[in-house]
């Protein structure tokens, strides 16, 4: 009987916590829809915004992010004169996962070039922040074709010597983090994300208005903890078969990087990273951090430029 009311108790415990989660999931998403539109390639559901007209700009976010994170600034300064395409990685803000193991850095480019394509930008300059550094690099090194300039904005290149964080560890284990992400899901408050925002744009204060236009509360649902942390789990591994074919980019690549920045170092990254890729351009941004579309976006659009003229697709600035 004690054993029969334990597990009707566990049952009880299970089934509020995933209702729970459930009810914070639709406040996110009723919270913050989709602020494009959501197109199909290859099965798979992606989330596209677009704005403004010019040559092809393809922006990838970093993790645990989504599109927003680039529409609050960047992406309206760039319109006056780019065709911007902003697009949810997989598992992230409103694109689907294309599977339970975590989408690589190769499959994450395969998807978001297709999309790409789809939109008609068939070969784009293609910037990626933090981890959507390294998605772009992929994109570089596997679709050379389809990539007409790239820009690296503080990027993950090269392998580092940290220890993957203890939340990583939980969330991307197989038995553990299904049990895990319900309950951060559930009893996490939004609040907890909006500090961490903090950390990573740290020695810069949040802009003013971020946090209530980014949808923190996005990244607290159950698949976008699992799938971020899977991601975030295989990187090191998938960035050390990658960093070997840097030196086959021919793409014109342009690296932007603060010195400030804790969160992807730059003399770990964007150092080696601009003498691996023949050609490439290092900006260096004194004072800056992990967020330098935000802190100093006159001198990444400057990039992007410089970028877009070496391609041929703009006059040289």
């Amino acid at each position: 009987m004690k054993l029969i009311l334990f597990l009707a108790l566990l049952a009880g415990l299970a089934a509020f916590v995933l209702w729970k989660a459930r009810a914070h999931e639709a406040r996110a998403v009723a919270a913050f829809p989709p602020e494009g539109r959501l197109i199909e390639v290859n099965g798979h559901r992606v989330h596209a915004v677009i704005m403004g007209a010019g040559p092809d700009l393809v922006l990838i976010h970093g993790a645990s992010g989504n599109t927003r994170d680039l529409t609050f600034d960047l992406a309206p300064r760039l319109a006056a004169r780019y065709r911007v395409i902003l697009l949810d990685r997989p598992g992230l803000g409103h694109t689907d996962r294309i599977d339970g193991d975590g989408a690589s850095i190769i499959e994450q480019a395969a998807l978001l070039q297709a999309a790409a394509a789809t939109l008609g930008a068939g070969r784009p300059i293609v910037m990626g922040h933090s981890y959507g550094g390294a998605v772009a690099l992929a994109w570089a090194v596997t679709r050379p074709e389809h990539v007409a300039a790239l820009v690296i904005l503080a990027g993950a290149s090269h392998p580092w010597q940290s220890a993957l964080p203890l939340e990583y560890r939980l969330l991307s284990h197989p038995v553990i983090g299904p049990l895990v992400a319900p309950v951060l899901s559930a009893f996490v408050p939004d609040a907890y994300v909006e500090r961490a925002v903090a950390g990573i744009f740290a020695p810069q204060d949040v802009p003013e208005g971020y946090i209530s236009h980014v949808g923190a509360a996005l990244t607290l649902r159950r698949n976008t903890l699992r799938e971020n942390a899977l991601q975030r789990a295989h990187l090191l591994a998938e960035i050390k078969a990658l960093h070997p074919h840097y030196p086959q980019i021919t793409a014109p690549t342009e690296i932007v990087h603060g010195d400030r920045d804790t969160t992807v170092g730059l003399s770990i990254h964007a150092g080696p990273l601009a003498r691996d890729i023949p050609d490439a351009r290092l900006t260096t941004l004194p004072g800056i951090g992990h967020m330098p579309h935000h802190a100093a976006p006159d001198q990444v659009i400057a990039a992007i430029d410089r970028a877009a003229a070496r391609a041929g697709l703009r006059p040289a600035p």
